[in-house]
């Protein structure tokens, strides 16, 4: 009778690695390779021009005295024309999801259009465009900025909400109108909150994104108490002294404001999303 000896695991020792040893070795030649390329750039660059004209400690230090007003200028922009973009995007969401083909065509065609041109051509055209052809004058820097980067923007956000709207599960709308509310009453009070609920990361996100279209504001022309950070460092960049310096510092200052932004997306989406799924 003959019999059958089991067969034993290969002894991690062995010859043959276990995937856990692979990983690491991978992740060990990985790590390797970027330091030996981090340290291959740090060897070769040229430090003394990065010093004059890339961050120069002078050039900066006369830019701080600036940055203050120009930040809030900045927020101060943003947020006019995001509470603008917020109003524009649920009605145009509500628009192109209506059982009037009007409304859905009107909205969709906003839509289609404003994100499919570049926003400096609107900031001209409020600026610009709507005094000549309507003889509107718009004396509020703030208000030019909010119209016309509002406008863009609420064709992105119109987007995000509807899609909130529609991930609100069926049967809670057929659920309130059971009840005897009205569609308008259930879009409010029902569907409404809990898409916003399911929108808030994709909607920081575009508040992130505005904050960036901002620097757009300079090409209305603006005073030196209305500056924002873009043309802060776009003046230290003409004049000539230190470089790109002005533009670092500048850059430095933007992502005070949408690092904090991005932080705040990833909370709320790792909140939220668990709590959806729950």
């Amino acid at each position: 009778m003959s019999t059958t000896t089991p067969t034993t695991p290969r002894n991690p020792e062995g010859s043959r690695l276990t995937p856990k040893q692979k990983s690491r070795i991978s992740q060990g030649i990985q790590y390797a390779v970027l330091v030996v390329v981090v340290a291959a750039l740090a060897l070769t660059a040229n430090w003394d021009r990065i010093s004059k004209n890339l961050f120069n400690p002078s050039v900066a230090s006369d830019l701080l005295p600036m940055l203050p007003n120009a930040f809030v200028n900045t927020l101060k922009y943003t947020l006019a024309a995001f509470a603008l973009a917020l109003l524009l995007g649920i009605l145009l969401a509500l628009m192109r999801m209506s059982s009037v083909a009007l409304y859905r065509w009107l909205a969709t065609a906003y839509v289609e259009f404003f994100r499919g041109i570049p926003a400096m051509l609107v900031v001209f055209s409020v600026a610009y465009a709507l005094p000549i052809a309507f003889g509107i004058k718009i004396p509020s820097l703030t208000l030019k900025a909010a119209l016309a980067l509002g406008i863009v923007s609420s064709a992105y956000i119109a987007e995000v909400l509807r899609a909130g709207i529609q991930a609100v599960p069926r049967g809670q709308i057929e659920a309130a109108r059971s009840l005897g509310m009205s569609h308008t009453r259930t879009m409010i009070t029902v569907v409404l909150p809990q898409a916003f609920r399911i929108v808030l990361p994709p909607m920081t996100n575009e508040l992130i994104l505005l904050t960036k279209d901002s620097s757009l504001v300079f090409l209305i022309g603006v005073s030196a108490e209305q500056f924002e950070l873009t043309k802060v460092g776009r003046d230290a960049l003409n004049n000539g002294t230190g470089g790109l310096t002005g533009l670092f510092v500048v850059g430095f200052a933007y992502l005070c404001i949408t690092v904090p932004l991005g932080i705040l997306a990833r909370h709320l989406e790792r909140r939220f999303g668990e709590g959806s799924r729950k």
